[in-house]
């Protein structure tokens, strides 16, 4: 069988591969760790050995090896853009932390909560940080621990608290040029960055101007107990980070510079590089740190270690800063290349072009694809507890089904963010929930039903789909 005789291969045959790799997650992620009480299986694993099996039934039933190595290569090839500005986030991350400019952010920010109106803070804090850093986990476990402890000692309510922090958080790691899952969104279905975050605005933004009211108003109905903030763990905090820093306006180049190229539309990667490497001259101007404390930042990340710091740094201070570097998003590189790897081998016979077609052959109308696609990343994000995973299997799976009836692939990535980014802190079970619960000192129960941000954006998505706003629809290519 050649490569251009896939019409020939049987729908069992193009369903047997998508069947063992659902399999192989249902054990590993679900039943392994929740019913046998054992540890999960690595996703990178699953998906390796996912290509594996997929592989071998190609040649099989008939297929060269030639012919799947090219394929996988394609597809590898294709993503490859993706992987860079990956190692560029990793390196940005160390760099901004060196020069001072997320430590900065973090200062200014803890000073500006005000108990009078922690709530509405709670959320635009954190949306601030984390659209500067790219990173939802790392602005729960660095501001958001910090404004939870804050909320604490004022006596507000913690569950309204911690809703609105990791609301903010997901603001901004939905929104933000530097977050992983945006740029492996675009990527999935192969459309341009900022074309993905510009469709996002559609959903995102209203929900976050429906958030920050309610969230508003919730300072009057549940107002913290105290008027005044009672932390010595603040105070050392707030002390400890100006003894390792020197604060001035330069610090907030880098962050402009990403900025900037976000509403210019630049390349992605220079701008990265660019921000990067400004914020090493910050550094080396402005901060006490040599030209090798900037080089192992750039390699290996920020570490407290560099800091000849007059007083001793709080060991909570210490898991915040040491962070970034090149090998920061390995695990991330690493996974993305094996669904790569994986979806190239299926690519083979165009197996999920067909499943979908097949599967969704009754939706027959625009707004019945984009809410096929909505659930389907639901489902998928829900058994995965991964959004990378399911950026791209959906992505994968729905974006020529997209082609055809005529809707820009924008609205796709959007969708994929939409009920998957969005949805992981509000599903019990998913790693994200675990982490933003643990870090956070919240349970689930108490605060899932206050991550407004979330659950109004999973009403406002579909009903955009069903009214036609913001669906490019007059727009057949991407």
């Amino acid at each position: 069988m050649s490569q251009t005789d896939t019409k020939n291969v049987s729908f069992f045959n193009l369903l047997l591969p998508v069947i063992f790799l659902t399999i192989l997650i249902v054990y590993g992620l679900i039943i392994q760790p929740r019913v046998l009480r054992l540890p999960p299986f690595p996703l990178e694993i699953i998906f390796l050995l996912a290509t594996v099996f997929s592989s071998a039934h190609l040649i099989i039933i008939g297929f060269k090896w030639k012919v799947i190595q090219d394929s996988i290569v394609a597809k590898l090839a294709k993503g490859f853009p993706a992987v860079l500005i990956l190692f560029a986030i990793g390196i940005i991350i160390g760099t901004w932390m060196i020069s001072g400019t997320i430590p900065m952010l973090i200062y200014y920010g803890i000073k500006l909560i005000n108990p009078s109106y922690m709530y509405i803070l709670a959320f635009i804090v954190p949306i601030i940080f984390s659209t500067m850093t790219g990173t939802s986990w790392g602005s729960v476990g660095t501001i958001g621990g910090v404004i939870i402890g804050i909320a604490s000692s004022v006596n507000a309510d913690l569950g309204i608290t911690a809703g609105a922090i990791i609301g903010g958080a997901y603001f901004g790691d939905k929104m933000s040029p530097l977050s992983d899952t945006t740029n492996l969104a675009a990527m999935a279905v192969d459309i341009d960055l900022y074309d993905h975050i510009k469709s996002m605005m559609y959903t995102t933004i209203p929900s976050a101007i429906i958030s920050a009211i309610i969230f508003f108003s919730l300072g009057f109905i549940y107002p913290p107990l105290s008027s005044e903030v009672n932390g010595n763990e603040i105070t050392e905090t707030l002390v400890a980070i100006e003894s390792m820093f020197n604060f001035n306006i330069f610090l907030l180049i880098p962050p402009i510079i990403v900025l900037y190229g976000s509403i210019r539309k630049k390349d992605t990667l220079p701008i990265l590089l660019g921000s990067s490497i400004v914020a090493c001259l910050i550094a080396l101007i402005f901060q006490d740190f040599t030209i090798v404390h900037v080089m192992e930042a750039l390699k290996s990340g920020f570490n407290t270690s560099m800091v000849s710091a007059t007083i001793e740094i709080p060991e909570k201070l210490t898991n915040l800063f040491n962070r970034g570097g090149l090998f920061q998003l390995n695990e991330v590189i690493v996974f993305t290349l094996m669904v790569l790897t994986f979806i190239g081998t299926i690519d083979v016979t165009q197996a999920m072009e067909k499943i979908v077609n097949r599967v969704f052959s009754f939706t027959k109308t625009k707004p019945a694809i984009i809410l096929s696609s909505l659930f389907s990343t639901a489902f998928v994000n829900s058994i995965t507890s991964n959004q990378s995973a399911t950026s791209f299997i959906i992505g994968d799976a729905f974006k020529r089904r997209y082609d055809n009836f005529g809707i820009s692939r924008r609205v796709l990535s959007r969708s994929i963010e939409d009920y998957g980014t969005m949805l992981e802190s509000v599903v019990p079970w998913t790693a994200t929930t675990l982490f933003m619960s643990t870090t956070l000192g919240v349970p689930f129960e108490e605060y899932w039903n206050w991550q407004l941000l979330s659950l109004i954006n999973l009403i406002v998505a579909p009903l955009l789909a069903i009214l036609g706003i913001g669906c490019f629809y007059k727009k057949n290519k991407n």
